[in-house]
């Protein structure tokens, strides 16, 4: 009969710790964990505004598409808080990952009574994951489950709700926007109706209309006048040289003093003392030129609220769906093979590490 050597069919012990029990618990884990669906979808955020260079990202954004910003608020708004308890307004969620079909090794939270938020939130953002690609503005929304209506379901309410979130924003901006300009409005009237009220209680405490237009009609008269007194004038001259005699010489002697008189008078209206036009003028003119700027000023914020809706309507952002939220046929994860693989190839890799150094130790005893 022949004897099998002692050292035949012996397992080292290092072997032992470092390969076979890490990949048998390896092997034990993944076998009682439960099955992972993925529901996946994309999405673009777009605008009419903007247009992108080329590549898939023109052809996702042709027509101008793709608001930066509003696709990095809609990424961190789907791995927030808020997200999540919109999300688990009814309780979806805690249903999703905590209820007793699940095995204790994947269930949310099971050997604690109760739910925490901070606990439910930390596994919440293990289940969801959103990448967004900035190059083509397209962000992919994974959501994982243990089973398919219900990573369905996620996926499907969280697009809702980042589809709202950007119409918020939207409403926000606009209102902002406008309210702004409707704002410069309201005051320019207000400034403009003071500027009018001004100018016209001016007019009628000094009883003047244009002192300018009323100042040229006067000095037409003036010069009408004064031509009237010069013809007089040298009428009263020529009978006085040839008929000094003449009973007309005292009427038009009286009406050169009526005329002297009235061109003297209307010389005051014009000018020469504190009610005269050009008193006047200078007060009526900056009244009138603060009444013109206010109109501009107010012209100006017409437009400026009308190009505010314009351009409030040119920046409305919204979502648009590329790839609906699927229900998976077959769970994804956890890819178990793989996995104990994995750990077995780390596990050898150990073993030879460790088996080099205790050899290396006992030679150094020897």
């Amino acid at each position: 009969m022949i004897k099998i050597p002692d050292r035949v069919g012996k397992v080292p012990t290092l072997f032992i710790a470092s390969v076979l029990i890490p990949t048998a618990i390896a092997a034990l884990y993944y076998g009682l964990s439960a099955d992972l669906y993925i529901s996946e979808s994309s999405f673009v955020v777009r605008s009419p505004e903007k247009s992108d260079a080329s590549g898939l990202g023109a052809l996702i954004k042709s027509g101008g598409s793709g608001v930066g910003n509003e696709g990095y608020a809609t990424q961190e708004y789907i791995l927030s808080r808020d997200a999540l308890r919109t999300l688990n307004r009814d309780g979806l969620v805690t249903r999703a990952y905590g209820n007793d079909s699940i095995s204790m090794l994947n269930r949310f939270d099971p050997w604690r009574p109760g739910v925490s938020r901070d606990r439910l939130f930390n596994y919440y953002k293990k289940k969801v994951e959103v990448a967004y690609d900035a190059g083509s503005s397209i962000t992919t929304l994974k959501v994982r489950a243990f089973a398919p209506k219900d990573a369905h379901e996620i996926n499907r309410r969280l697009l809702a709700q980042a589809e709202t979130l950007v119409n918020q924003l939207n409403q926000r901006a606009r209102t902002d926007v406008i309210g702004y300009a409707s704002k410069e409005l309201e005051e320019a009237k207000a400034v403009s109706r003071q500027a009018a009220l001004a100018l016209s209680a001016y007019r009628n405490q000094e009883g003047v209309v244009d002192p300018e237009q009323q100042a040229t009609v006067q000095l037409q008269m003036i010069s009408k006048l004064q031509d009237e007194m010069i013809a007089t004038k040298t009428q009263l001259v020529q009978l006085r040289a040839f008929t000094p005699q003449n009973p007309q010489i005292p009427i038009l002697q009286t009406r050169v003093r009526e005329l002297s008189r009235e061109i003297d008078q209307q010389v005051g209206l014009v000018a020469g003392n504190q009610k005269s036009l050009a008193a006047t003028a200078a007060e009526y003119q900056r009244l009138q030129l603060e009444s013109q700027l206010a109109d501009k000023v107010l012209a100006a914020a017409i437009t400026s609220l009308q190009d505010a809706r314009n351009e409030a309507r040119r920046k409305r952002a919204y979502v648009e769906r590329i790839v609906e939220p699927n229900i998976p046929d077959y769970p994804s994860e956890p890819r178990r093979m793989r996995a104990i693989l994995g750990v077995f190839a780390v596990g050898m890799i150990v073993w030879a590490v460790l088996s080099m150094l205790v050899s290396g130790i006992k030679e150094h005893k020897d």
